[in-house]
């Protein structure tokens, strides 16, 4: 979140000595779609004829690159920045939070006098400031975490306040577009449309999943290709609304995906998938259309990568890049104009969080034009062998240490930035109250573990056994005052009569559980079973207010006493600072 001096450069058209209007720009991401999921890629089953088409009529780039898994590419899609640099290396636990120092593409250009907006997914913070509104977006309307629960009549949120979606959300969110557009045809904008599908949970129309059903493919495949078709749809027709409104001509549309395929499936012969730091992990497409500037049906073998997106918009949209800002990716401008004789000679890095070890060096890989170095030690030729079979570091143990230099000289210099720490939630702003505590940004004391393992959004914590054990976060109030506290719980009949203790900066509340709760799951809407994270009846107990000083400090729920076999399941607690 960086204040920003608002200034463009004169545009001009070619050979017309007319100053011409600053472009629009349009950017769409797709959710764990991988490079395969396109029949333009050779995908026999799936037919993706508007994406296709997307393709065919702007410049193609053949070897993009994201990172293995979401909020590291949505980190570096919107800054320009690797996200070590930001801040942001895992996808959940507070380790996707991005820096609010960053500088994002809608800071930008909303300093330019572009109308900002982000509909669907956002993933790099769950609270404010480290929220759209907070960094540079006018309009959000989408979800804060890293998947969302039901694609069907979807709760989202617009600007911090709760609203009610109909319909499919990938419709939904398309239809939100629409509306937008429409709404600034006289204006400059920036859309960001960060769909959610084709990510689990597996839910789709039916319609769009019987014809995959029916022919026999795995039943997570053919939930992705239905959620895909849907997809392509959509686009197809958010690219109608901008033929029918006139704005086709000067809008910039790029499609990229945020990694590679969500499952063993098609993936155009490439190795490895989401998660991966071999090709199939990270290659994405890529396609960039602007009609009245890039010549169609072009395609671009030269590697580049989400890095590049940042610059490349403030290039052609003519917006001075702000003073001071370290950018890590190159404008496209040279490749997309044909003038490859300004191109440099550059490598690509990419890094993977190791669940063991957060800030271990590695998985990661550093990429030229030719060569693929993975882990410090599998070298592959991308030229002679792209599906990386061969393992060739034997061959040449000059370029195997010149590119681990190159890589391991990277990772210290861009982790020393920001270093990789879990950040506080904030509690206290005015953007944002209540401010909700998740289970999976707490920590714990005892034998406590999540439900679903690892701790994903919406995952909550179970084996709760013990009154010794104990779960605290680590917040930072940002206001002084009273603040009232409820936890969302589960607890079995069996189970209903502990005491839980709140206690914080000295401050401490207690509640007795009364209330038992179903512990049945909600109906799915999955045309799959899906049983990680499923919806459940979440109970609310309120402890009382207390107050609460300005600074850091700890909250800690404990159970004082339990008369059953466990204390509860717990979802997450509420702070709310209550203005007196």
């Amino acid at each position: 979140m960086t204040a920003l001096a608002g200034g463009t450069m004169a545009l001009s058209a070619p050979g017309s000595g007319q100053t011409r209007r600053p472009p629009n720009v349009l950017l769409v991401m797709s959710d764990d779609q991988g490079y395969g999921d396109l029949s333009l890629h050779g995908n026999p089953h799936l037919k993706t004829p508007n994406l296709d088409k997307l393709a065919r009529q702007g410049v193609e780039f053949t070897r993009f690159y994201v990172s293995p898994v979401c909020a590291p590419t949505r980190a570096s899609l919107l800054t320009g920045r690797y996200n070590v640099r930001c801040g942001v290396y895992g996808v959940t636990h507070g380790r996707e939070t991005m820096h609010t120092g960053e500088t994002t593409i809608a800071e930008a250009l909303r300093g330019a006098g572009y109308r900002t907006a982000l509909f669907g997914k956002w993933h790099l913070g769950e609270h404010y400031p480290y929220l759209p509104h907070g960094q540079g977006f006018d309009e959000f309307v989408g979800f804060r975490t890293g998947h969302w629960m039901n694609y069907f009549d979807s709760e989202l949120e617009r600007n911090g306040k709760p609203v009610q979606t109909k319909g499919y959300v990938t419709d939904a969110l398309t239809d939100e577009s629409i509306r937008f557009l429409e709404g600034n045809r006289e204006r400059r904008f920036f859309l960001y449309l960060a769909y959610n599908a084709p990510h689990s949970p597996f839910q789709v129309p039916v319609s769009y999943f019987r014809p995959f059903e029916a022919a026999r493919l795995p039943g997570t495949t053919a939930a992705v290709y239905a959620m895909v078709t849907n997809l392509d749809e959509n686009i197809g027709r958010l690219l109608a609304r901008l033929d029918q409104f006139g704005l086709s001509k000067n809008t910039i549309v790029i499609f990229l995906t945020d990694n590679g395929p969500n499952g063993r499936r098609f993936n155009a012969g490439l190795r490895g998938s989401k998660g991966s730091v071999y090709e199939g992990g990270v290659r994405a497409p890529f396609f960039i259309r602007w009609p009245e500037r890039l010549e169609a049906g072009k395609r671009v073998n030269t590697i580049a990568a989400h890095i590049d997106v940042f610059p490349t918009l403030l290039d052609l949209c003519g917006v001075v890049q702000p003073k001071g800002l370290r950018i890590d990716g190159c404008s496209l401008r040279p490749l997309l104009f044909g003038e490859r004789q300004n191109w440099p000679e550059r490598m690509v890095f990419t890094h993977r969080e190791s669940l063991e070890d957060p800030a271990s060096m590695y998985p990661g890989a550093v990429r030229t034009q030719r060569f693929n170095l993975v882990n410090g030690e599998e070298l592959y030729d991308m030229i002679v062998d792209p599906v990386e079979q061969n393992n060739i570091a034997s061959k040449h143990p000059q370029k195997v240490t010149e590119l681990r230099s190159a890589y391991e000289a990277w990772y210290r210099e861009a982790l020393g930035e920001r270093g990789f720490h879990r950040r506080p939630i904030p509690a206290g702003y005015a953007e944002e109250n209540p401010v909700i505590l998740p289970a999976p940004q707490s920590y714990f004391h005892g034998a406590l573990r999540f439900h679903g393992g690892v701790g994903y959004a919406h995952d909550w914590i179970t084996g709760w056994n013990r009154l010794e054990d104990s779960v605290y976060w680590d917040i930072d109030v940002v206001r002084a005052g009273q603040y009232e506290v409820t936890l969302s719980y589960l607890c079995p009949q069996g189970d209903v009569g502990a005491k839980i203790a709140v206690s914080a900066a000295g401050q401490s509340l207690q509640a007795t559980i009364t209330q038992p709760t179903p512990m049945t799951r909600k109906p799915s809407k999955c045309v799959i079973p899906e049983n990680v994270y499923p919806e459940m009846h979440w109970a609310r107990l309120r402890l009382g207010r207390f107050p609460l000083k300005a600074g850091r400090s700890t909250l800690t729920v404990k159970a004082l006493s339990k008369p059953g076999a466990a204390v509860m399941n717990l979802k997450e607690v509420s702070l709310r600072w209550l203005d007196e």
